[in-house]
């Protein structure tokens, strides 16, 4: 067997996780929760179970909304009313009956949504400026955020905390806090969405005030060593936007979470060996300043992932795509047989 099958296949302490190798279950939107509660049911069940049978270290969920104005499409799940702590608490039940791990991953979507998904509202965001582009699997323009209050801003933060509490009553390991891809806490990290003039915008480090103050609250919850944080340049509604200083950004990013004083970081990109500046990708950039756990992530495959591993870059390798198309997706590599293909009608349509 290849030499980096054997690192990803290794045994490896995370944060507070003991987890049977260094392969994570990537966070997916799925989409198949009842829209109107946010419940998931026995599908989303065994989906997660499968995975945990078939040995992955660690599973992220899909994106988990922690209100109903953070919602971003149909049919995503919440994590804020009990009948829906109830319907994960089954999910971490069967996973934790095959001897996995999983963590919950907490979502706002912030401008990126329409009133017919929110129950009406307008979506939330720093600022009052509207995103370019469409809501996912709706179609309609993304709709005019109004600029979120200092209010506003603290009943959000105390939603992610309560979010957190609820996740850790339904049995969940920890949680990852989304703070990637241009939804809401990226809205309040970036300058293209974010132009306010007090605490929470500003330079760099000032518009990191609202992820500081989220992931205060989350750790509070959750506790700094089953908390982590995924972040990114990289923007859905944006696909082209890069830092224009990409290493001075990372090391503001981290001087925060150092101050914040977690212990897992989950940088995000869809290329994983993309160079953004000085000759190092978002990972080995991160690695720089970072040498608590770091998830790696972005188009991955096991060689690519474990000599990634061997080269100290990154600790752990999410794979999404190909864990979709392979449940068994940990005894493939751990028997050296090839992997299915992943093939984006049959594999989005139902879960397998």
């Amino acid at each position: 067997m290849d030499h980096a099958y054997h690192r990803l296949l290794e045994p490896v302490k995370a944060g507070s996780w003991n987890l049977r190798n260094r392969i994570c279950m990537a966070p997916m939107t799925r989409c198949f929760a009842d829209d109107e509660t946010g419940v998931v049911g026995e599908d989303v069940i065994d989906y997660y179970r499968k995975r945990a049978a078939d040995g992955v270290g660690l599973i992220i969920t899909e994106g988990i909304v922690i209100s109903s104005r953070g919602k971003g499409t149909f049919n995503l799940p919440g994590l804020f009313t009990k009948a829906q702590i109830e319907g994960w608490q089954r999910v971490t039940d069967a996973v934790h009956e095959e001897g996995g791990t999983i963590i919950a991953q907490l979502w706002h979507v912030g401008r990126l949504t329409h009133h017919q998904i929110t129950g009406g509202f307008p979506p939330q965001a720093p600022s009052a400026i509207k995103a370019i582009g469409h809501v996912h699997r709706f179609g309609k323009p993304f709709d005019m955020p109004e600029e979120m209050s200092l209010q506003d801003i603290k009943e959000t933060i105390l939603q992610y905390r309560l979010a957190a509490r609820n996740a850790m009553l339904a049995g969940f390991d920890g949680v990852e806090v989304h703070g990637a891809h241009g939804y809401l806490i990226d809205q309040f990290n970036s300058d293209i969405s974010n132009i306010r003039t007090d605490q929470y915008g500003g330079d760099l480090a000032q518009r990191l005030t609202f992820m500081k103050e989220v992931l205060m609250a989350v750790k509070q919850e959750a506790g700094a060593d089953r908390t982590m944080i995924r972040f990114s340049a990289l923007k859905d509604d944006v696909p082209d936007y890069m830092w224009e200083d990409s290493e001075t950004a990372i090391k503001t990013f981290i001087q925060v979470f150092k101050e914040v004083g977690i212990k897992n970081l989950h940088p995000s990109t869809n290329h994983f060996n993309q160079v953004i500046s000085n000759g190092k990708t978002f990972h080995q950039l991160v690695r720089k300043y970072w040498d608590g756990i770091i998830v790696g992530v972005g188009n991955l495959n096991p060689i690519l992932a474990g000599n990634a591993v061997h080269e100290n870059t990154i600790d752990l390798a999410a794979f999404g795509r190909p864990l979709l198309a392979n449940p068994d997706f940990v005894q493939r590599l751990t028997e050296n047989r090839e992997l299915k293909q992943y093939d984006g009608k049959k594999h989005l349509s139902k879960l397998l």
